[in-house]
């Protein structure tokens, strides 16, 4: 009885190895950023010669709200503040081509409507610099209700309107104007 016990104990052992043994791991390449990622990353990251996250992240705020954005969620003591707006997704190409289908084949082809542009903000304490990261993503919906699209949105120009309107927000606040 009590070598059964052993040789039962002694096989679920073995049992167990040869099963972690199968387990798969992560790829090192898996969890290293690529050279696109680093550079969207530099694009959406500013220093500010400010220790003052709150009124950093106060001004975003700010910002955010001047371009049109609703603040939907605000966490000022982990550096956070979520935002975002409704947009018409319309493209007058798409409507071209849905009106082309619908008159060559009677098809009733879905095309983009709505959007939603959301913004997130993140500081970080950098010594005596702040550092601030916004990052964008949209999300559309065709006529027909679907998600058609989900991404990033990577465009220079965007994020520099943003920290142009983010320097002289902290400025005009520094300076009490």
């Amino acid at each position: 009885m009590m070598i059964k016990n052993i040789f039962s104990i002694a096989m679920l052992f073995c049992a167990m190895a040869m099963l972690m043994g199968c387990a798969q791991t992560i790829p090192k390449e898996a969890l290293e950023l690529s050279q696109e990622s680093f550079e969207l990353r530099q694009l959406q990251t500013r220093s500010f010669d400010t220790s003052n996250e709150k009124k950093l992240l106060s001004a975003g705020a700010g910002v955010l709200q001047d371009l049109g954005f609703n603040i939907d969620e605000s966490e000022m003591g982990l550096g956070v503040i979520v935002g975002s707006k409704d947009r018409d997704a319309t493209e007058a190409g798409q409507v071209a081509g849905a009106v082309f289908m619908a008159v060559m084949f009677g098809a009733n082809m879905a095309i983009d409507k709505n959007q939603k542009i959301m913004a997130s903000l993140i500081t970080h304490p950098s010594g005596k610099q702040t550092k601030l990261r916004i990052t964008l993503q949209r999300i559309v919906w065709n006529t027909q209700g679907q998600v058609s699209k989900t991404q990033s949105i990577t465009e220079p120009e965007i994020y520099q309107e943003f920290f142009d309107n983010l320097s002289k927000a902290v400025f005009l606040e520094a300076n009490g104007i």
